[in-house]
């Protein structure tokens, strides 16, 4: 794979990993959404109020045109595996920006992830 291709597939891993921030940061915002009635449509209705939820539709969007990019260039076998480098971003910012404490065991995995990324990416 060619580091233009890497780099181009790897930002709309990014942008996707961001949309799930976002959603998380905006979830936070409105409070949980649980089946109920009334209460899941009002939440519902504020959570559609919270800048957080739209910055992670346009990234949504963006990644998704980033991602098609990627894939006009690079045979999909080699480019899915790189969606699993989002788990390593998204543990990373998760800790970074929403405080969300990773335990050993998750780390691990995604350890594995990696090396399966790494291998695939350079075959």
């Amino acid at each position: 794979m060619k580091l233009a291709d890497f780099l181009i597939l790897c930002t709309g891993v990014l942008l996707n990993a961001l949309a799930q921030l976002g959603l998380k940061a905006a979830t936070r915002v409105s409070g949980p959404l649980t089946a109920g009635g009334a209460h899941l449509w009002q939440r519902s209705l504020e959570l559609l109020t919270v800048p957080a939820l739209w910055a992670a539709v346009l990234a949504y969007g963006v990644s998704l045109i980033v991602w098609l990019g990627g894939l006009s260039r690079v045979p999909v076998s080699q480019a899915y595996p790189l969606l699993s480098l989002g788990y390593v971003i998204n543990i990373a910012l998760a800790w970074w920006l929403l405080g969300e404490v990773p335990n050993l065991q998750r780390v691990a995995g995604i350890g594995v992830i990696v090396i399966g990324v790494v291998l695939v990416a350079r075959s």
